[in-house]
């Protein structure tokens, strides 16, 4: 069963190479898009997300997590107690945030 199935396919990406129907795809020629930091995501999240972003639009998972590693920056770079105290508490509502979102998606996608 497996090997018909694998004939069919490449059955029908031949047929679709000798017909051109590969040439002028949006990104043809251009390498992959990174998508490692997803290994650990669920396919159906990952399509979800991909078509999001492809139409610039982003969860706001997502968007929070890029707020965090520049606030996690100026903790770092934090020269007196208070910077730092401002920028942990900036750090602790973000995480609180994304945790939250996080868990929104996955119960919607539950159904």
């Amino acid at each position: 069963m497996a090997r018909s199935l694998n004939q069919i396919v490449e059955s029908q990406i031949s047929k679709a190479i000798a017909e051109g129907q590969f040439e002028k795809l949006d990104g043809a020629g251009q390498p992959l898009p990174d998508r490692s930091g997803m290994a650990y995501t669920d396919m159906a999240t990952q399509v979800a997300v991909r078509i999001m972003a492809e139409s610039g639009t982003l969860p706001e998972e997502f968007q929070i997590k890029k707020l965090l590693e520049p606030a996690r920056e100026a903790y770092r770079n934090a020269r007196s107690e208070e910077e730092k105290r401002v920028a942990m508490a900036l750090i602790a509502e973000l995480d609180q945030r994304y945790n939250t979102a996080v868990e929104a998606r996955r119960r919607f996608m539950r159904g």
